[in-house]
């Protein structure tokens, strides 16, 4: 009998076609675990429009790695985090994990798979474990999981089928409470939910998720090369180069950074300070913020740098470039990559003081905090590690390193296992047959 470990890691997408941070997460584990000894990780990524699907069957290899493959689905509701596509799971996805048979299907998210993936599999593999990582509160928030009311932009503290009725009074409370009964019956399918932030496990199980079942493992990061710092011209002692990575959507307030970096006094801010804007996918934002946008940036003249997307491949170049790293969100976060990054590659970070972000960030240790959606008290917070050259210095030195993906692996092979371990004990005393979980 082997002890071999097999495991499937879903994703809604992968990294080398849709960059974000829940993907690059989810490959990060998948690669993690396959450093370790006794395990085997596949990895399944959901692809949609506009890639089209190569024949009859939903499965798909476009030219990856052998050990990952695609599963194309584009019949997705939004609302109901549902796939009606269930032909395509019931022929192609229960066919590929009948032949894997493998003793855990890791979950980093359901978009676009549906929650019919999750059930699909649950009644087809009654002895694997089912594991559900949340990246963001979608299952709580109709609003791209964000927890941020509309159209105030405020942080969300608690969601109920009233408070999203009065985001979206278009879609009756009914339909809301349907929405928050149905994903809580999906999920109960889940042997166990992981969090990579406290702030995040502690709002689902509010929500109504058992904490029990739930545990905290930070996202780790493959560590390739560190930037070196900056060198500084002749007779420069400010480090005043601040950097943004990410997308441009109105929930990461980029706006926000924009505006505070144009409230910076002339005298302080001087010839040479910069802000480096490094996202994508703002032509894709509702026109008004986009005008919001470019109008800041125009307004900022030469304070602004805007250079457009880049791939995660580019963060080490990108990465020599800058001083400060600054993530300015004015919804709640979770653990983003970047904050990671900033971290591997040595550079303090500015963030919002809230959710995550303020949990990942020590202030005063790995960057500072600044009011969330302020830019008045970010801009004080500019003006003050621009008069203090040695702030850089010190918090450079108290930086502290990254969860790697081997050690985030680790965490995760000892979760399984002891799942395992349990629902072993839990069969052969219950209604199943003594079986070998790991075979």
């Amino acid at each position: 009998m082997s002890d071999r470990l097999r495991v499937l890691v879903v994703s809604h997408g992968h990294p080398a076609m849709s960059l974000g941070g829940a993907e690059i997460a989810s490959h990060s584990l998948h690669k993690g675990l396959n450093t370790l000894p006794g395990v085997e990780s596949i990895y399944l990524a959901r692809v949609g429009h506009p890639v089209p699907r190569h024949g009859t069957s939903a499965l798909m290899s476009h030219r990856l790695a052998p050990d990952e493959v695609l599963f194309h689905a584009d019949d997705y509701d939004h609302f109901f985090l549902s796939n009606s596509d269930t032909d395509a799971i019931r022929r192609d996805l229960l066919r590929f994990v009948g032949d894997l048979r493998p003793h855990v299907v890791h979950f980093h998210h359901l978009i676009g798979m549906g929650v019919e993936a999750l059930y699909a599999l649950r009644e087809a593999l009654p002895e694997a474990i089912i594991v559900v990582t949340f990246h963001e509160y979608l299952s709580i928030c109709h609003n791209h999981g964000q927890m941020v009311k509309r159209p105030s932009g405020q942080p969300c503290n608690k969601a109920s089928p009233i408070s999203c009725h009065g985001c979206f009074p278009e879609i009756p409370v009914s339909r809301f409470l349907k929405r928050e009964q149905f994903l809580r019956g999906m999920l109960g399918l889940a042997d166990a939910f992981v969090s990579p932030s406290m702030f995040l496990a502690t709002r689902y199980v509010e929500w109504g998720i058992d904490a029990e079942k739930l545990s905290v493992i930070d996202n780790g990061i493959v560590a390739g090369e560190r930037a070196p710092v900056r060198d500084l011209p002749a007779q420069a002692t400010r480090r005043n180069r601040f950097a943004y990575f990410g997308q441009m959507t109105p929930f990461k307030g980029i706006d926000v950074l924009i505006d505070a970096v144009s409230r910076v006094p002339q005298d302080i801010w001087g010839e040479d300070s910069c802000l480096m804007i490094f996202g994508g996918n703002l032509e894709r934002q509702p026109i008004e913020f986009q005008e919001r946008v470019k109008k800041l940036i125009d307004d900022a003249g030469r304070r602004v740098r805007f250079y457009g997307a880049y791939q995660n491949a580019d963060m080490p170049r990108l990465m020599r470039s800058a001083d400060w790293v600054v993530l300015p969100s004015i919804w709640w976060e979770n653990s983003p990559v970047v904050i990671q990054e900033a971290l591997h590659h040595r550079r303090p970070i500015i963030c919002s003081d809230i959710g995550g972000m303020a949990e990942k960030v020590q202030d005063g240790r790995d960057g500072m905090h600044f009011r969330a959606g302020s830019a008045q008290d970010l801009a004080d917070r500019l003006i003050e590690v621009l008069g203090e050259p040695q702030l850089w210095d010190r918090l450079h030195a108290t930086l502290r390193p990254p969860t790697s993906h081997v050690d985030a692996a680790r965490a995760h092979a000892d979760l399984y296992r002891r799942l395992l371990g349990e629902k072993r004990t839990a069969m052969d005393g219950g209604h199943y047959d003594p079986v070998s979980l790991i075979a």
